[in-house]
């Protein structure tokens, strides 16, 4: 067998980047210079066009320095200067971004000798509150570039730089890339790189920006058991993933076309999830007679994928659906000719990458946002070391914290001391976004202005030391005075205490206590409220009921009281929030079984809010399984859930805005009448598709919608397509069955026969339902039609095609516009979908890759180079998918 082994490392051997060309838009890049003086300035590294600027408005502390001019003739200029961190043990960058967004991180580390001591520094780098890597520097000269793609779960986002041992952490440059969101999916929202490599034959160059328009960054590979193939032709590459033509244009082959041939790396942490993404693209000139078609296999004969056939000149990416183990860390891809080929494999790029194992969650965004506004306000930087999360990870937790930290929901801040830190100016009001607080401590600081009101609405607040403040004005609100008579509260002022402005004349008639006897008393009332909290704590956890989960099987009454976590879930929202967001119920977006969606707004983002009538037939069942569905899936091709409300009898679900309604409106040209295009149909199909094999290969575990339908598929302000409505969603099992029993749910036209007539549900009858709207997307014909000959679609589709003539059934809406070819292969995949026996039917992995290949059909046409479909080549009869199965795009 015949190997191709290669290492994963951060290591690179110099600065060396592919020729330039023209400039791309850096729109989103975020390039630092770290250590680069000026702060303002900046300036564009010429082997690549990207424009660096200093990092210094990012960061609050570190050095500025130098590597030693010998050394800079190796390297490019974003390598010469540095920042190094000898104070503290963590330090940070600091950055706004877009929530939910999706971004390339790079960090680059290059020594230099820049302090003269000529060491290997060691140090940890962090990326929020989790730890991403090590970075370890073996040579003065080595280069080291961890990358990782992250998804941002708050809108501020910290990279640190952590000390580990005797060394002192640096970093030479910083650089983020906004993505297309879950183009790169792991089950934890964020995954390291490997290795990103591609096979030329004569080039050591590395390839980054701007060939490759997000600055991902390709590695040569070449051994002597492989030989690499290049074209001249353009290939095309606008897949979702935008792989570089210098990349694709080359591709390796092994020697031995008649033997397997492996690709094989090894990954330290044999614990780690990895990903896996393939780039294929045929690029030689095949004669008449040849056929290059492989099976993939991996780790021991698992079956990846069989009788792949690259597509000419043109990118599809194959990766995995689920992320993949190996026991000791070595992972091994087969490729083997088939015995129907003519030519060996070939393969054009690769990209491994492992899951970022989250051990601890963030603190809550909006304490985050309040601390440092704290932060700022009273000019902290320079007085105390607040880097990073302020409570996770709690081994750096901020000076002055003490945090709680739960074990399913962020980490919250309960109490806070600022004792002598210079504080000066008014009491400010973003300590009241600290909900959870019970000990504030502000004393001997230059506070100013009054004793804010604002203490009183902080019910968890027990304890507030103000003494020590002379310029503070020590009369106290009467509200918060009640607080204090009921002894719901402890507050200390000193020796210049003025309970209220009557009792000012009476307070210098009685003796002072003493403040170390108050220090005292306090002290102890502490050690009794925490007592009294860890015994509540302990009551309130055994009083808890079994969590909420959704679960297969007959269907059972059951109490709403039974599932008291959903009430835990912290995007709970309370009806008069809802009729604040929707300006009581002002604009109606639809109606349906289940009651009435409407317009809202919240946080200035456009939302959906569906109101659960009180009449519907989906009831209470429903509602929780929708909320504990969308509260753990996470796919750019479902909507998303902002927020629930589960207040006496009024349930709703708060969703992400869909601003052009859904696939059925459309399709009836009830949004505006613009007729929807071949091309707009495809994409929907293709995302829909994507959403909801994820709901069956991406969850864990894995789920079927059962309510797949047309008016089900909502579309974004661009037409993009999510997967919604998840009030019937089931879990199946994942060992060793296919299916479980349970009450017949959907809708008539789309339910699968198979499961009304036996119970049995699967994922297959998903596939069943999804196929029915294929054939609705092609037609624009209604599902059931009594005055048709044949009333189903399905059977008015097979009734018709029977003739042989594709445009008899197409959309006549569509003037045909659209690839003939693409129409039969996407009929044919819908009737393949809705095959009577589920075994027959094709997986949504294969419906996704067959989808794929009617949108290429379609970007063929409009460049004018339309290629013969013959129908006969569809066959879902094999069984090429097993738990291993990649995906397409």
């Amino acid at each position: 067998m015949k190997s191709l082994h290669f290492c994963l490392l951060f290591m690179i051997v110099s600065f060396t980047v592919s020729r330039p060309v023209e400039a791309q838009d850096q729109a989103g890049f975020i390039s630092l210079d770290c250590g680069l003086v000026p702060k303002e300035t900046t300036y564009v590294e010429t082997s690549t066009n990207i424009t660096y600027k200093s990092d210094a408005n990012y960061t609050d502390s570190g050095l500025v320095g130098k590597i030693n001019d010998a050394h800079k003739t190796l390297v490019q200029q974003p390598l010469w200067a540095l920042r190094s961190f000898p104070e503290g043990e963590r330090n940070c960058y600091n950055f706004n971004l877009t929530v939910n967004s999706t971004y390339l991180i790079r960090g680059t580390f290059l020594y230099g000798n820049y302090d003269g001591l000529n060491q290997s520094p060691s140090f940890d780098l962090h990326i929020g509150a989790s730890k991403w890597t090590s970075v370890n520097i073996v040579g003065v000269t080595d280069t080291v570039m961890p990358e990782i793609i992250h998804v941002l779960t708050q809108k501020r986002l910290q990279v640190c730089l952590v000390k580990t041992g005797k060394t002192t952490p640096f970093i030479s440059s910083l650089e983020l890339r906004p993505l297309i969101n879950n183009i790169y999916i792991a089950e934890s929202g964020s995954m390291v790189l490997q290795n990103r490599v591609y096979f030329p034959s004569d080039s050591t160059s590395i390839v980054r920006y701007d060939e490759d328009i997000h600055d991902r960054v390709w590695n040569p590979v070449s051994d002597d058991d492989s030989s690499s193939i290049s074209t001249d032709l353009q290939v095309q590459t606008n897949n979702l993933y935008d792989v570089p033509q210098f990349v694709m244009k080359t591709a390796a082959i092994p020697k031995d076309a008649s033997a397997p041939w492996s690709l094989v790396w090894t990954i330290d942490n044999t614990t780690a999830l990895s990903y896996v993404y393939m780039h294929f693209a045929e690029i030689q000139d095949l004669k008449a007679n040849d056929l290059r078609e492989f099976d993939i296999t991996y780790n021991g004969g698992k079956l990846w994928f069989s009788q792949f056939r690259p597509n000419k000149l043109s990118i599809l990416t194959m990766f995995s659906q689920v992320p993949l183990t190996s026991s000791n860390g070595e992972y091994n891809f087969t490729f083997e000719m088939t015995s129907n080929s003519t030519l060996p494999p070939l393969i054009n790029a690769l990209e491994i990458y492992t899951g970022l194992e989250i051990l601890q969650l963030q603190t809550d965004k909006d304490e985050v946002s309040a601390m440092m506004n704290i932060k700022t306000t009273y000019d902290l930087s320079k007085k105390i070391s607040w880097q990073g999360d302020p409570c996770a990870p709690q081994l750096y937790r901020w000076e002055g914290l003490d945090c709680s930290y739960p074990d399913t929901e962020a980490s919250r801040i309960i109490s806070l001391n600022l004792n002598a830190s210079g504080l000066n100016g008014t009491i400010t009001s973003d300590i009241t976004k600290l909900t959870q607080l019970s000990e504030l401590d502000l004393s001997n600081n230059d506070l100013s202005g009054e004793i804010p009101e604002f203490f009183t609405d902080m019910k968890l607040l027990k304890l507030i030391n103000l003494s020590g403040n002379p310029k503070l004005n020590l009369t106290v609100p009467d509200s918060l005075q009640q607080r204090v008579n009921n002894k719901s509260l402890t507050l200390i002022l000193g020796e210049k205490v003025k309970m209220n402005p009557t009792a000012k004349k009476e307070s210098k008639k009685v003796p002072i206590v003493p403040i170390a006897a108050s220090v005292a008393g306090v002290f102890a009332l502490i050690v009794i409220l925490a007592i009294f909290f860890i015994v509540k704590g302990k009551k309130g956890k055994s009083a808890e009921g079994p969590p909420l989960s959704v679960t297969s099987g007959t269907a059972k009454s059951e109490t709403r009281s039974s599932n008291p976590s959903i009430m835990r879930k912290d995007r709970k929202i309370t009806y008069p929030q809802v009729l604040k967001m929707t300006n009581n119920f002002e604009r109606v977006l639809g109606k349906g079984g289940f009651g009435t969606v409407y317009h809202g707004n919240m946080e200035d983002a456009q939302v959906a809010v569906k109101m659960l009538s009180h009449s519907s037939a989906q009831g209470y069942k429903e509602f929780k399984a929708e909320v504990e569905l969308l509260l753990r899936v996470h796919h750019r091709h479902l909507v998303g859930l902002v927020g629930y409300c589960d207040d006496g009898d009024n349930l709703a679900l708060i969703y992400e805005y869909m601003a052009n309604g859904d696939l059925r409106e459309n399709m009836l040209g009830k949004r505006g009448g613009n007729v929807l295009t071949w091309e707009n149909r495809m994409q929907i199909a293709v995302e829909a598709a994507q959403g909801l094999e994820y709901l069956h290969n991406g969850c864990t575990p894995p789920m079927v919608h059962r309510d797949v339908k047309t008016t089900n598929i909502l579309l974004n302000a661009q037409c993009g397509a999510k997967l919604a409505d998840f009030g019937l969603s089931r879990s199946f099992p994942i060992d060793g069955e296919c299916h479980v029993s349970t009450v017949v749910a959907g809708t008539p036209g789309y339910l699968d026969p198979e499961y009304y007539r036996t119970n049995w549900l699967s994922e297959k009858s998903d596939v069943y339902s999804f196929g029915v709207v294929l054939l609705e997307i092609v037609t624009n014909q209604p599902v059931i039609n009594q005055t048709r000959e044949r009333p189903h679609i399905n059977e008015w589709v097979g009734f018709m095609l029977s003739k042989g003539d594709i445009k008899s059934i197409v959309d006549p809406k569509l003037m045909g516009d659209y690839d003939t070819n693409g129409a039969w292969k996407i009929v044919e995949l819908g009737l393949a979908c809705v095959n009577p026996s589920s075994n027959l039917r094709p997986t949504m992995a294969h419906v996704v890759i067959e989808l794929n290949e009617c949108v290429a059909f379609e970007n063929a046409r409009r460049q004018g180079s339309e290629e013969m479909y013959t129908r006969s080549s569809t066959n879902f009869s094999h069984t090429s998918a097993s738990e291993f199965s990649p995906g397409a795009r």
